[in-house]
């Protein structure tokens, strides 16, 4: 019998689901990783202390204030494993500011409609000026290479989704409650307010699970 190699639908696959999925794998790699050197400000992306927020809270709140599509995740794993083959070793004191900071180039590249700086920032809970040294940080490590061709994100797609499954030994699937994050995600973009003021402003050590909307 023939086995059936499951697809990941880039286009149409819940957005939600792709940060669940994404989670899953990004803590399973730095579970792997042996405990960070004592020097943890080895680079401009490491913080003093691991941040409150988890990865997924993290991403669910860069999501809501700061809509994309699949297309930009995927491409941050792209970039992930590129910098981990020589720039970076990706652990808990890193990664927030490393997601911000690839989240927010990729969105330049792969959404039609993408937030400015300031925003990304005030949503990822770091300042401005900060943020705009770490794009810049983030672009040379990528050896300033940063398109990712559709054939490599349905790749990381694929492998994503059959991580997932053959971790979870195909008993838990995904959560396939309809979700329109990814078809509707451009409009979305476009009916949200992309006033500064509307995404909070805080510091990434004390973002929460549940940001003021004020």
């Amino acid at each position: 019998m023939m086995e059936t190699t499951i697809q990941y639908d880039v286009g149409k696959h819940p957005t939600k689901d792709t940060i669940k999925m994404m989670t899953f794998l990004l803590e399973k790699v730095m579970d792997a990783k042996e405990e960070p050197p004592k020097q943890k400000l080895s680079t401009c992306f490491h913080a003093r202390s691991i941040p409150s927020i988890s990865i997924h809270a993290y991403l669910m709140r860069i999501l809501k204030y700061c809509p994309c599509a699949n297309e930009c995740f995927l491409a941050v794993l792209v970039y992930f494993d590129r910098i981990s083959q020589s720039a970076i070793t990706i652990d808990p004191y890193n990664i927030h500011r490393l997601l911000i900071s690839g989240i927010m180039v990729a969105s330049k590249l792969y959404s039609d409609v993408f937030f400015t700086n300031t925003r990304y920032a005030k949503v990822g809970g770091l300042p401005v000026t900060e943020l705009n040294r770490l794009e810049l940080e983030f672009i040379a490590m990528n050896q300033f290479s940063l398109f990712v061709s559709m054939e490599e994100l349905q790749h990381y797609g694929d492998q994503l989704l059959q991580h997932w499954l053959a971790e979870h030994h195909s008993n838990e699937t995904v959560d396939t409650e309809e979700d329109t994050i990814a078809p509707t995600v451009r409009r979305r973009a476009r009916n949200l307010s992309i006033h500064e003021n509307t995404a909070p402003s805080t510091h990434l050590e004390h973002v929460h699970k549940k940001p003021s909307t004020k």
